[in-house]
């Protein structure tokens, strides 16, 4: 089930609100635990039916070991020992499902064999809910969790508003929130936040994320070539939509989890404004970045072993975190890309030199908007089509309108026709993109707007504009990017 989504928004949402806090005020505390899980369950199986055997066997396993940390006597095996196995059980699950077919294809093409290809479909969410089962073990290991209710741990793992794409969420921060007294009561103020937040989400989904994947799709997908200006529209059509698509999702999980008085961590803060790429990882996809920090880099040594290994524990962090993401060589780049980056970037701190602020956000930026492209990419030879693009190698193209002005242009290969005739798009397309830029770049994320909310006509008058207008447009639903994931 998609939160944009008729049946969600109008169906699942409101009525497992209306039940979950009926239950809530019977007093009947375990029944509304065991409600929410199983209409989380049910969200989950709207999808695909056949995967949901695959969470509920996950879940009991590593609630099982979980467990098993807190029984200090009796033990079979050493602590480590069982969070190794943990560990490992859960990255073999995911790697069987996402990386088996790419591994094959990779010895098939090494040593040309022929082994067969399963073509598994990727089960929805495992990514995310095994990274966050992972974290579990660490943190029941470290003594900083102790769960001995099956209940409550299947609550937090498959609690809906976070379980399809995050954020990626520790026990004890959402536990508490749901054995607290004060939650168990409808919150008229946290109703205004969330519904605020998951308007503007599904604002950020529908009307923005969506009108720019056609074009993203056109250049990527089915274009042959791409002239200079087709090449960074493309690009930066996939850079917005990215943004606002998977913030979108995440301002919808915050919002749904907020009427039910759960407050998720913020994803998302603003990525686009980072002036370096440290200051980017900080910002965007939150969850994910603190996980990597705290169970990959931190684990592997940090910055504690001298320079040349933080080196490698900075490029090793952000190489996992480019595969975690997919299953191909695009992601492999990807993520190289970015590890050099961040070495790169803590080189240069060392010389102390300071760049104006406009310079060093241009460069984050572009750097980021450049490293999309293999994200986004289908395989190296799309990327290479769309680089070439960017880079002029394919030819430049102006409107004819300019030519007739300056035919000397053409002196120079400067071709004169319409601008973006392979994406089947018009200039009209360059002032959306625009437009969005300044949102991004300029304007308050989410989490800033709702801050410190108040309750004035403003707000409310233009909450409900933006909510009719992708409501207006979820006839064209689409699902989000990070299910890819």
């Amino acid at each position: 089930m998609l939160f944009n989504s008729y049946e969600f928004i109008f169906l699942f949402l409101p009525i497992t609100f209306f039940i979950y806090f009926f239950l809530n005020k019977k007093g009947l505390y375990t029944e509304s635990k065991l409600f929410i899980v199983a209409a989380s369950l049910f969200f989950y199986s709207w999808w695909n039916v056949v995967y949901l055997p695959l969470i509920i066997l996950s879940m009991a396993f590593n609630y099982f070991i979980g467990n098993a940390f807190s029984k200090e006597k009796n033990l079979i095996f050493s602590r480590k020992t069982i969070l190794i196995f943990g560990i490992a059980a859960n990255v073999l699950l995911l790697g069987y499902f996402k990386y088996y077919d790419f591994f094959i294809e990779n010895v098939n093409f090494i040593t040309g064999a022929n082994l067969p290809l399963l073509h598994l479909a990727l089960p929805l969410a495992i990514s995310f809910f095994t990274f966050q089962q992972i974290a579990y073990l660490v943190d029941s290991y470290k003594g900083e969790t102790k769960e001995y209710n099956f209940l409550n741990y299947a609550v937090f793992v498959t609690f809906f508003p976070q379980l399809i794409a995050g954020p990626i969420v520790h026990h004890k921060e959402m536990m508490p929130q749901f054995d607290d007294e004060n939650a168990k009561k409808i919150n008229y103020k946290n109703i205004a936040i969330g519904l605020t937040i998951f308007a503007i989400g599904l604002f950020k989904k529908v009307a923005i994320a969506d009108t720019l994947a056609v074009y993203a799709n056109a250049g990527f997908d089915e274009a042959t070539q791409l002239k200079f200006i087709e090449a960074w529209v493309t690009s930066l059509s996939y850079t917005f939509q990215l943004y606002f698509d998977f913030s979108g999702y995440t301002d919808m999980a915050i919002g749904a989890a907020l009427l039910f008085n759960i407050k998720l961590p913020q994803n998302f803060n603003s990525p686009y404004k980072a002036k370096n790429i440290q200051d980017f990882w900080r910002r965007w996809h939150i969850t994910l970045s603190r996980f990597l920090r705290d169970y990959i880099y931190i684990p592997l040594g940090g910055n504690k072993k001298g320079e040349m290994k933080t080196y490698r524990n900075l490029f090793l962090t952000f190489l996992i975190g480019g595969i975690w993401h997919g299953a191909g060589w695009t992601f492999v780049i990807w993520g190289a890309m970015h590890g050099i980056a961040m070495i790169i970037h803590r080189i240069w701190q060392k010389f102390k030199i300071k760049l104006s602020s406009f310079t060093a956000w241009f460069i984050t930026f572009n750097f980021v908007n450049l490293t999309w492209v293999f994200f986004r990419a289908e395989n190296f030879e799309s990327a290479l089509k769309v680089l070439k693009g960017m880079f002029g190698l394919n030819g430049i193209v102006v409107p004819y309108s300019i030519g007739l002005k300056f035919p000397t242009l053409a002196d120079f290969g400067i071709e004169f026709e319409r601008i973006m005739k392979d994406i089947n798009a018009n200039n009209e397309l360059l002032l959306l993109l625009f437009a969005f830029a300044l949102i991004a770049f300029l304007g308050k994320n989410s989490y800033e707007i709702t801050k410190n909310l108040k309750p004035k006509k403003v707000y409310i008058v233009g909450v409900s504009l933006l909510f009719s207008i992708a409501i207006l447009k979820l006839n064209q639903i689409s699902e989000f990017l990070y299910f890819n994931f």
